[in-house]
């Protein structure tokens, strides 16, 4: 049994949703950053963290690659074109796009006051609209990869929720429409609506 430590308003919920989609039973504790659970898992006190087997996996993408391996699902076979692709989107979305909001995050709530660069944050909502673009000029069907729905769907869904609290720039018509769609699946449903 895998246990998700971590609350479903952080990265975790990538991490619960990808769980939803394989089918897979979990047990969740919705523990916050630097808690002591988090803390009990990862010495870092960072969020998500899965104990699995005795041992624990850090980092929501690596959590959810692992997953996808170990169960087949919501990923394309290592050493294939489509994997090589699908990783590509994985890292795309991370360096151009969770980067610049995780950087917002810190200069308005994460570092000390007096570590705080706000003025940063107009540049990397700039950066973000680019990002953003480019990737829904790749959207190629209903999902980042044509009719196969993988890691890098649930991880840009997760990020343009996150740019809406942050109140980034909108996406596009395109990529408004590619999120609500993912947003009416039941393994996300499930997921929004945990207590």
């Amino acid at each position: 049994m895998y246990e998700v430590i971590g609350s479903k308003a952080s990265r975790a919920f990538r991490v619960l949703w990808l769980l939803e989609e394989l089918g897979v039973d979990y047990d969740h504790t919705p523990a916050g950053p630097r808690s002591a659970e988090a803390v009990a898992a990862n010495p870092s006190g960072k969020i998500p963290a899965l104990r699995v087997e005795g041992r624990v996996v850090t980092e929501s993408v690596a959590i959810m690659t692992y997953l996808a391996d170990r169960h087949g699902g919501l990923t394309h076979a290592a050493g294939t074109l489509e994997r090589a692709r699908q990783d590509a989107l994985t890292h795309q979305i991370l360096d151009d796009v969770d980067c610049s909001l995780w950087m917002a995050a810190r200069h308005t709530f994460v570092l000390p006051e007096d570590k705080r660069v706000p003025e940063i944050k107009e540049t990397l909502k700039w950066e973000y609209e680019g990002s953003i673009a480019r990737l829904s000029e790749a959207l190629d069907g209903p999902f980042l990869m044509g009719d196969t729905m993988t890691l890098p769907d649930i991880l840009l869904v997760h990020c343009l929720r996150w740019a809406e609290i942050a109140k980034f720039p909108g996406p596009g018509e395109a990529l408004e429409a590619y999120r609500a769609r993912l947003e009416k699946r039941e393994a996300f449903q499930k997921v929004a609506e945990m207590g």
